[in-house]
């Protein structure tokens, strides 16, 4: 159910449809027809970064936060759209992705920092987001789709009230601002070239940026950035062909290696264990101190709101999460409170030494009868939600995983595990001239030699010079699952 305000907000949009005027593209020239002012955009840009950061989290260290947003701000000033109120956010976020909302609300993660390496890369990446706002690709995303797409904003403003789960959040606001067609994605690489150029970039670096995507891109798993930044054409080749056009001399262009190194040293790499790893089965959240175990082949997944795992059929699920401060008795209470749902009566238990207060349940959802068992436990101050559901057919055959999972939920008290470290980046000098391979041998990282040759965008046979400085991943986890 989408809230009154959220109501009032699709209505303003709606409103807008009547209002539509002609207006010159910033980046173009070209006159365009558009349902959105610019106030609009900024408003739906501002609600929907709120949103994101309450959801994905802002990456905690201030000289990163300043250093990004100090290039980024100065890239915007010299575009077409320097009055916009630009903000630029570091999410805490291992994807390797950047994307961009309206009105000048531009996010990269710490997952792609780690794996640039130069300020110059990091020009050419935020530009391309500036190029995205400053030629209003969301706007006419909006304007092209009219009604149907204002509905789809609506929608996304109101992702905060919705989404249960980070991948959710991330596909609405996916939808409506991060899917461009060939043409605004060669646009915005063009953009982004110009303006990292004529702020004194070595712009061949956008070469070897779209170079550690394409081979971060060359595993099973597509990275974020790549999968809402669709490559339908050569990226670099075009890049090459732009190179061929610049005038002036690059040799002396602005790449600040050593710069940019000394920020992203010591950043987190990958997924941060304090906010819960697996080892195995067994889920463990170090800041909150406990764990519990997930049944055996059960895919899962962990995310700021939630840890859940799915049956190998899909046709059950198990799904941990916040229940705020409420004694379980009132959490249930809550719970029982939703019209769609049914409870059978509550009994009070006891899960390793916690209170806890369980009942089975069932519902009417668009896809059928599901039937469930729902827990709510109290621990070191807060109360958990713990509900194994499938459908009504298939529940009788899950019943027995349910409840083991949630008998399972303990306190943790072993020093190592709830003072764990994430891995962090390492950026050191070579001693002497060797391979990458001879230096991985006597200085180990927490990564695959793969990896490491990725992040530093060489390969692991490449001769490595006497002060030169190399990136390595030291510390953190081994997750098991």
């Amino acid at each position: 159910m989408v809230s009154t305000r959220y109501l009032g907000r699709a209505l303003l949009l709606l409103s807008s449809l009547s209002l539509a005027t002609c207006a010159t593209n910033p980046a173009t020239g070209k006159k365009e027809f558009s349902t959105v002012s610019e106030s609009q955009e900024i408003e739906i840009g501002k609600e929907n970064a709120a949103a994101v950061k309450a959801q994905m989290g802002v990456y905690d260290d201030p000289k990163v936060r300043e250093y990004v947003s100090t290039i980024g701000k100065r890239l915007a000033s010299e575009g077409e759209r320097p009055q916009l109120p630009w903000e630029f956010t570091v999410m805490d976020d291992p994807a390797v992705n950047a994307f961009a909302l309206p009105g000048g609300y531009i996010f990269i993660t710490r997952g792609i920092l780690t794996h640039m390496n130069s300020e110059a890369e990091m020009a050419t990446v935020i530009g391309h987001e500036i190029g995205h706002v400053n030629a209003k690709h969301s706007v006419q995303q909006i304007t092209r789709e009219q009604m149907g797409q204002v509905a789809l904003v609506a929608g996304a403003i109101a992702s905060t009230q919705v989404a249960k789960h980070l991948d959710e959040l991330r596909s609405g606001l996916g939808l409506l601002f991060l899917k461009y067609d060939r043409d605004a994605e060669s646009q915005a690489d063009e953009l982004g070239f110009k303006y990292a150029l004529n702020d004194g970039y070595d712009v061949r670096k956008m070469v070897d940026m779209f170079q550690i995507l394409q081979r971060v891109s060359g595993g099973s798993t597509i990275p974020e950035w790549q999968s809402t930044h669709p490559d339908p054409g050569n990226r670099i080749e075009a890049t090459e062909a732009r190179l061929k056009t610049v005038t002036k001399p690059l040799d002396s262009a602005r790449v600040n290696q050593d710069a940019f190194l000394a920020i992203i040293d010591g950043m987190v790499f990958g997924e941060d264990p304090r906010k819960g790893y697996f080892t195995g089965t067994t889920f463990i959240h170090p800041a909150l101190a406990f764990a519990l175990d997930f049944p055996p082949d059960w895919p899962t997944k962990n995310t700021d709101q939630a840890v859940a795992a799915i049956s190998p059929e899909k046709n059950a699920i198990l799904e941990l999460a916040g229940a705020g401060n409420d004694s379980p008795a009132d959490a249930l209470k809550k719970f029982m409170a939703n019209e769609k749902v049914q409870t059978g009566t509550p009994r009070n238990i006891t899960i390793n030494g916690s209170p806890a207060t369980q009942t089975q349940f069932s519902a009417q959802t668009d896809q059928g009868q599901l039937r469930g068992l729902a827990t709510f436990i109290s621990y070191s101050g807060a109360t958990y939600r713990f509900l194994g559901y499938a459908n009504a057919n298939n529940y009788g055959e899950h019943e027995e995983a349910f409840l083991k999972s949630m008998n399972s939920f303990r306190g943790v008290s072993d020093p190592k595990i709830l003072h764990v470290e994430p891995a962090r980046v390492s950026v050191e000098k070579v001693d002497q001239a060797m391979t990458l391979a001879e230096y991985y041998q006597q200085h180990p990282s927490s990564i695959p030699i793969e990896q490491v040759a990725i992040i530093n965008g060489i390969q692991s046979d490449t001769k490595l010079e006497a002060g030169q400085k190399i990136k390595r991943v030291v510390g953190g986890v081994q997750s098991g699952n």
